[in-house]
């Protein structure tokens, strides 16, 4: 399953993901960054779990078999460069900045800013093609929401 997905993320012109690919690859997206500090907490898994639930319309059950599966792919997944790319160029430009914002949320989900956090935000944003003010109204739009 996640050879396959793999293989088409990585493919040199990637065609538009099916809804189910696109759920495990902008979740493994967000599972990457609770991991960039060494440090996935249970916190950060929980809200993983809690934006996957809320985005997709899941119950407990599919969220967490949906997380489970993400974490799987992030550990397999390529480097982030291509990894990301390939998202970008699957997912439409809302979807993306949808997904900068729940990354932010991730980032910002101890309430602080970890700086492997940080530096994997400044480097996947402009990868997605998000520009900077919107991965910064993003990023107020999460931390309001954390009540940051």
């Amino acid at each position: 399953m996640f050879a396959d997905l793999l293989r088409r993320l990585t493919d040199p012109g990637p065609q538009p993901l099916p809804d189910a690919d696109a759920r495990l690859a902008l979740g493994a997206l967000l599972v990457r960054l609770a991991r960039a500090d060494g440090d996935y907490s249970s916190e950060e898994a929980r809200r993983i779990h809690r934006i996957l639930m809320a985005r997709y319309g899941l119950d407990e059950a599919e969220a967490a078999s949906l997380r489970a599966d993400c974490e799987v792919m992030e550990a397999e997944a390529p480097d982030t460069v291509r990894f990301t790319r390939a998202i970008k160029d699957a997912v439409s430009y809302e979807e993306r900045e949808a997904v900068i914002e729940a990354l932010w949320e991730i980032a910002l989900a101890d309430g602080q800013r970890d700086a492997e956090e940080d530096a994997l935000m400044r480097m996947v944003a402009p990868m997605l093609g998000v520009s900077d003010p919107d991965s910064a109204h993003a990023r107020r739009r999460a931390a309001g929401r954390l009540g940051l």
